[in-house]
């Protein structure tokens, strides 16, 4: 498996640089990756998670510090995420199922990447955004349900909050950017927590395979967001990615129904 580091580490990093760009972690593609290789299922998931953790930190960290993170718009998505993520963490699925998952999951991702280039749905102004008590149960609800799919197939889910969000005119996409990556991380934490409570040592992870993923993320994300504005436009970058994407997930369509 060591030896498989020198292609992962650069997939790792294009990913974790093409999805910053997008305002996404990259949990579905890095799990994509790892389905390439011979890595047991609750270890994929680990490994995808902690790379999560790094990518989505850094934007919960950026948004925090130049005061943009709308916490009490947050908050009602993100309490019922944080337990029925842990919960989705501590289920796994036989492997052919996983990866069937999985390739829904990444579907669905790339039709929510290019979806993002058309133009989403903008409130006018500031009296359109929701407010931050508006629909509690729902939003409990939406947080629960992403929360626990999240846990269970190894990602953060924002891959499909944010597209929801955009559609209920929620708030400006800056505030939906700042809450996925809140999203993101705490149910990144929380799947990691309920796969370690539930199967202990058979969720470890190879920590040297893991510590040179998780530096190659942080410098994908952090260039990803730095350079997002420059040469190539983002729309550009977040087409190829939803194409690559979407590739990945007929690949292992195939490979499940033993096409290909």
């Amino acid at each position: 498996m060591i030896s498989e580091i020198y292609w992962l580490l650069p997939a790792f990093f294009l990913v974790a640089f093409t999805y910053a760009m997008a305002g996404f972690g990259g949990g579905s593609s890095y799990l994509a990756l790892l389905a390439l290789t011979a890595l047991p299922t609750l270890e994929m998931r680990a490994t995808a998670l902690l790379c999560n953790l790094v990518v989505a930190g850094g934007g919960v960290w950026h948004f925090s510090r130049a005061g943009k993170m709308p916490w009490k718009r947050a908050m009602p998505l993100v309490l019922l995420s944080v337990p029925a993520a842990f919960l989705g963490g501590s289920v796994t699925l036989p492997r052919d199922q996983f990866l069937l998952l999985l390739a829904l999951v990444l579907i669905f991702a790339a039709g929510a990447m290019w979806w993002q280039t058309t133009g989403q749905p903008k409130p006018s102004n500031a009296a359109q955004l929701k407010s931050p008590t508006s629909d509690l149960a729902g939003a409990g609800f939406l947080g629960a349900g992403l929360g626990f799919l999240a846990g269970l197939v190894g990602i953060g889910g924002g891959i499909f909050l944010s597209p929801v969000l955009f559609l209920r005119q929620w708030a400006a996409a800056r505030s939906i950017a700042a809450v996925t990556s809140l999203f993101i991380f705490v149910n990144s934490l929380a799947g990691l927590a309920g796969q370690y409570s539930a199967f202990g040592d058979g969720a470890q992870v190879q920590w040297v395979l893991v510590g040179s993923l998780m530096l190659a993320v942080f410098m994908g994300g952090q260039m990803g967001t730095r350079l997002s504005l420059n040469r190539l436009k983002p729309a550009s970058i977040r087409r190829i990615a939803a194409t690559l994407i979407f590739l990945v997930a007929l690949r292992l369509l195939a490979r499940h129904f033993g096409v290909w």
